[in-house]
């Protein structure tokens, strides 16, 4: 018997790639149900026919519901009989959020509004709300509406009790492999024999496999008290390894182009900020950034101080474990998809 047993889980978000991990992950176990909220049909419709293609004994688990964190009305229509929610709908590509930020605060921000008043409404027990190490210090549209949404989570714990409903976040960084994600096109440039592009070489970034943000967030569904954030210490490495990890895997040698800095990028991320650390905890694996639970009743806090520091300091992508190219190429190979794409490439000469 597991946690999820006989329980309804709601993915919000489902039809992305997360959504496909959560699926692939649970819906062989003792799981009731899980609910894909999407507004895709198309994205439905495929995941339907891939589920009942290859996991055909369990695939009427899954249920479908069409709608947008937007629109509240469409999110309580799907919150009937729910358990569990892991909240991963958002824009998340930061280049548009750049050109329609607007956009992103609707999407990431009241729709994060929308799916918690919701929850919290129909009962559900415990809300585990995906955020990203762009919000840490934010520069760009997507980074702020992400910082703002972890606001939302952390102001609406304060709003119900933890017994009825426990909301957590978690944050992460880039997600190897993950749709639109960077990997899958430079394999798309080298079948079709251009250069791969990169921005910056020594632009460093977080990298995880997708089943490593489904275990934080299954970290964050059994360890987190209402109102925490969750921190899983990534590795890192610079892009011009990754490139050069993923051209040694396809085709050593291959050409690699520099086009600069997009919109809103930055050199590094960060996934602990040096404010946060004041009160993080460290967890082994994981950092715990807990809710602050003061009230707006400051006189006291001048009467009361705390003159304790905790020793941690930020946690970046630049003062992380940095991987070389065999690193970068080991933790590529432990990816089913990157094995599956080799094996095709192979074939295909």
């Amino acid at each position: 018997m597991s946690l999820f047993a006989g329980k309804t889980l709601l993915i919000t978000g489902g039809t992305g790639s997360f959504g496909n991990a959560v699926l692939n992950r649970f819906l062989a176990t003792d799981i009731g149900e899980i609910r894909i909220f999407s507004r895709d049909e198309k994205k439905q419709d495929d995941m339907r026919h891939e589920f009942q293609a290859k996991m055909p004994e369990v695939a009427d688990k899954i249920k479908f519901y069409i709608g947008d964190v937007r629109d509240l009305a469409s999110v309580k229509n799907a919150m009937h009989g729910v358990d569990y929610i892991f909240h991963a709908a958002a824009l998340k590509q930061v280049p548009s959020c750049e050109f329609f930020p607007i956009e992103a605060v609707k999407t990431n921000v009241i729709g994060t509004e929308n799916v918690l008043t919701a929850a919290i409404e129909a009962g559900v027990k415990s809300v585990i709300c995906l955020s990203t190490d762009k919000a840490a210090y934010p520069v760009n549209a997507m980074g702020t509406s992400k910082a703002m949404m972890e606001k939302v989570v952390v102001a609406k714990s304060r709003t119900v009790s933890a017994d009825k409903t426990s909301i957590c976040c978690t944050r992460y960084g880039n997600v190897m492999c993950s749709r639109g994600s960077v990997i899958p096109l430079w394999i798309e440039q080298i079948k079709a024999g251009k250069p791969i592009t990169i921005t910056e070489p020594s632009m460093t970034r977080f990298i995880m496999s997708l089943d490593e943000a489904v275990d934080l967030v299954l970290f964050a569904f059994e360890n987190g008290a209402s109102g925490d954030i969750l921190v899983q210490k990534a590795p890192a490495c610079t892009i011009e390894t990754l490139a050069k990890a993923v051209t040694e895997l396809f085709a050593p040698g291959h050409e690699i182009k520099i086009i600069g800095i997009r919109h809103g990028e930055k050199l590094y991320e960060t996934l602990l900020t040096n404010e946060e650390c004041a009160n993080a905890t460290d967890m082994g694996d994981f950092y715990r950034v807990p809710c602050d639970s003061r009230g707006l009743n400051y006189d006291k806090y001048f009467k009361d101080g705390d003159v304790e520091r905790n020793p941690l300091s930020e946690f970046n992508s630049n003062n992380t474990a940095l991987l070389d190219v065999e690193g970068v190429k080991e933790k590529l190979l432990s990816l089913a998809y990157i094995r599956e794409e080799i094996a095709a490439w192979e074939a295909s000469k």
